[in-house]
Parts: structure tokens; sequence; C-alpha cells
């Protein structure tokens, strides 16, 4: 009699990841140009450590925030919300999310670590019943940090002021020059060069272009160092792209540190461009977040 063998399908995080992405851009909303932050200035954040989720974490809890309408902060799988005294209730969905698993791998005759994408799910604490007072005794992250924040607490920094607070912290800053009517990066002469101050319609425009070209400072090879910068490729190449991309999600993820709206094309063509990217490789946005949170991590000083 021959034996059956059970064939296992084998999940494709990084085309999970992709596809949500880019159903967004095909629905006309640019995912990375408003992540979700609660009015403290929190971003999405883990129940179990009460630390902030980073790169495309940020991205994927962000749309779902947005599109379900969570006031919440707080995501953890279903078991530490049941620890914690929470029971997810019935037909509630789960949202993925990254993490990276190291492991060791020999090439060449050469033992080499590598990184693995693995998927899990969590909840938002508002998908969840809670049992009065379990926070309390149970302690963790969910009764340490405020579940509804009030708008203005004694440490809140006026957004603009935040902002070039942030420009002013950041380390081995390039120059920034003015003048012109041209925003870039010189990768050579490593300096950042801006239009008049008084070109941009708004100040928060302002410092969300300047965000963007700091964050490809970031790729210089006395910063953090990326490929897109130290080897640029030239325009319309692959590397390119994922610079574009980086700086793009970068400057999103700083004017959410600030509390500003980012400057970010939403037009057809914008979107049509990033789709083309996207749908010619699968690994394409999950790197471009790993780095745009790599860059805004050096950015501001973590």
């Amino acid at each position: 009699m021959a034996s059956k063998t059970k064939s296992k399908t084998k999940v494709d995080g990084y085309q999970i990841i992709t596809d949500k992405i880019v159903a967004e851009l095909e629905n006309g909303t640019v995912p990375w140009r408003k992540p979700w932050r609660s009015v403290e200035g929190f971003g999405p954040t883990s129940l179990s450590t009460g630390k902030e989720y980073r790169g495309i974490n940020t991205l994927m809890l962000s749309m779902q925030s947005m599109a379900a309408g969570y006031s919440s902060i707080y995501w953890g799988t279903y078991r530490q919300i049941a620890e914690l005294g929470g029971q997810i209730r019935k037909g509630e969905k789960s949202t993925e999310v990254v993490l990276w698993k190291p492991f060791k791998k020999e090439v060449d005759g050469k033992e080499q670590s590598f990184l693995m994408l693995r998927l899990f799910r969590v909840f938002n604490a508002e998908q969840a019943e809670w049992t009065q007072g379990c926070d309390s005794k149970k302690g963790g992250w969910f009764g340490k940090m405020p579940t509804n924040p009030e708008p203005i607490d004694a440490d809140y920094v006026e957004p603009v002021a935040k902002a070039d607070r942030i420009v002013k912290g950041m380390p081995l800053r390039p120059e920034v020059k003015h003048g012109g009517n041209r925003a870039f990066y010189s990768p050579l002469l490593d300096y950042v060069q801006m239009p008049p101050t008084a070109s941009f319609e708004s100040t928060e425009s302002y410092y969300s272009t300047l965000f963007h070209e700091l964050v490809h400072a970031t790729g210089h090879e006395s910063r953090v160092g990326r490929q897109g910068i130290e080897a640029f490729a030239g325009f319309g190449s692959e590397s390119y792209s994922k610079e574009e991309l980086i700086a793009e999600m970068g400057a999103a993820f700083l004017c959410a540190e600030a509390g500003i709206e980012p400057r970010i094309d939403q037009s057809a063509a914008y979107i049509a461009s990033w789709l083309k990217v996207l749908k010619g490789d699968k690994k394409f946005v999950v790197s471009a977040a790993a780095g745009a949170g790599k860059a805004t991590d050096y950015i501001l000083g973590r």
C-alpha cells in the first residue's frame, strides 16, 4: 500500500506583504503617505515589549489601523492578549507582521549569517474583550501606557518646532544649502541643496522635503551606508528606484515623528511608477522599508 505524503504549501511572506501594498496603490492610496500614530506620538506598539514596531511592520499595522478605525496603538498575538486577560472576539481577523529569524548557512566553505523572513499574526487591543482590571493585575505595557492619551501633555512640542529639532539633532548632519529651484542630495560633495524656504507652500512641506533629502544622506559611507548612494547606477535603475522609495518612506516616518503631513505625490503617474517596480520584485518593498527604518533610526539618534 502506497504511503500518503502530506504536502505543505510554503507561505511566501514577501508576496503576501507586496500584494497588500500593491492593492493599496491600485486603490489610489499611497500607504507610506501617513504612517498612523496616536495623538501622543506613538506608532503601532507591541503589547508584550512596549516597543514600537519598525520598518514594514509600521506600514502594515498603520494600513490596518486606518482601514478599521482603531484608536489603540497596541498589538499582540492571540496568546499575548490572552495572557494579559483579553479574549479576541469571534470573527476578528489578524494582521500579518514580519519577524526576522537569524540562521547560518555554509557558502563557499565558510559559514555565513543570514536573516529569514517569517510572518506571524497579531490583533489590535480593540479586537479583544478585556476583563476589568486585568491590565493592572497582569502588568505589562497595556497597563503602563495610556490607552486614551490626552491630545496635549506636559511633553508636547509644536510639530514644526519638533521637525526642526529632528533636523538639528541628526548625527553627522550634512551641510544644508539654500538657493535655486531644486531639492537634492549630492553624494560626491555630501551636502543637501534646498530651494529657499519661501518657495514652499507651507513650512510642513519644507520639512517634508528636507527629511527626504536627509534620508538620502544617511546612505553616505560615513553614516549608514547604502548601495543606492555609494554606487549610483543611474536614473531608472532598480537601485535608484529602491533608494527613492527608502527616502519616501523615511520622510513619511520622520513626518509622523514630528506630527506633520508628508509631502508625497499621489498622482496616477506616481502610483503607476511604483506599481511597475513592486510587481516586478516581491522583496522590493520589504527591503526598502527596512532601509527606511535604519535611516530614520540614524537621524533620530536611536
